[in-house]
């Protein structure tokens, strides 16, 4: 395969809501942002994007993501900026709005926790669902980076869907992929595609989003 493009990703999840703190399962529920909890987070990310230039930024629709984007202040003059149903969190369907412990006995919860997520939520959807919009947003991410030489971008969006992008370009456990909110991931991405015109996103490296401080020993 050729190297088609590098591309500089970088996620990040939004900031905190009421349901975080409560340790509800937010899904695709509309929260908005709980502030003053979440200002701290925000203005840390804004420091931390301070002076970035992005070519375009792609932003879950869902309002908490929206507001977490406008708190960064990352959209320059001329940033290309969409809004993208398929970078919401997991559609946790029946699980929406309720905690561990109103879920606990319940067997097909039980067998979800198991599957590591790889079993279809009721009423909702299944790791591998997520993983293909996933997917579909990886091959128009190539598209148009080529079509606008884009060369750094900024997806403003949620824990689950950052975990699966790091399970793909970091090949690390599930239960490994956490990251807290108003923090993401950096990834430097290689786009190469074959004769036959198929294309496959390589992470040469990652990094923490705000970057993790050196411990002098």
């Amino acid at each position: 395969m050729a190297i088609d493009l590098s591309v500089e990703l970088v996620a990040v999840r939004h900031g905190i809501t009421a349901w975080n703190l409560e340790r509800r399962y937010q899904g695709q529920q509309d929260i908005p942002l709980l502030f003053p909890d979440a200002e701290a987070g925000l203005l840390a990310l804004r420091d931390t994007l301070a002076g970035e230039q992005f070519d375009a930024i792609h932003s879950s629709d869902l309002q908490r993501c929206q507001q977490t984007l406008e708190w960064a202040q990352a959209v320059k003059p001329g940033t290309a900026v969409s809004l993208e149903p398929r970078l919401r969190e997991l559609d946790f369907g029946e699980y929406e709005g309720k905690v561990y412990d109103e879920l606990k006995e319940l067997p097909h919860y039980r067998a979800w926790i198991d599957s590591v997520g790889e079993l279809q939520i009721p009423g909702g959807e299944s790791s591998g669902q997520l993983r293909a919009r996933l997917d579909a947003w990886l091959d128009d991410l190539a598209a148009n980076a080529r079509a606008g030489n884009h060369r750094k971008v900024l997806a403003v969006t949620h824990g689950g869907v950052i975990r699966e992008l790091r399970r793909r370009f970091e090949t690390i456990h599930f239960w490994d992929g956490v990251v807290a909110q108003a923090q993401g991931r950096r990834w430097q991405l290689i786009y190469q595609q074959d004769a036959q015109g198929k294309g496959e996103w390589q992470c040469s490296s990652s990094s923490a989003v705000p970057a993790l401080e050196s411990v002098t020993p």
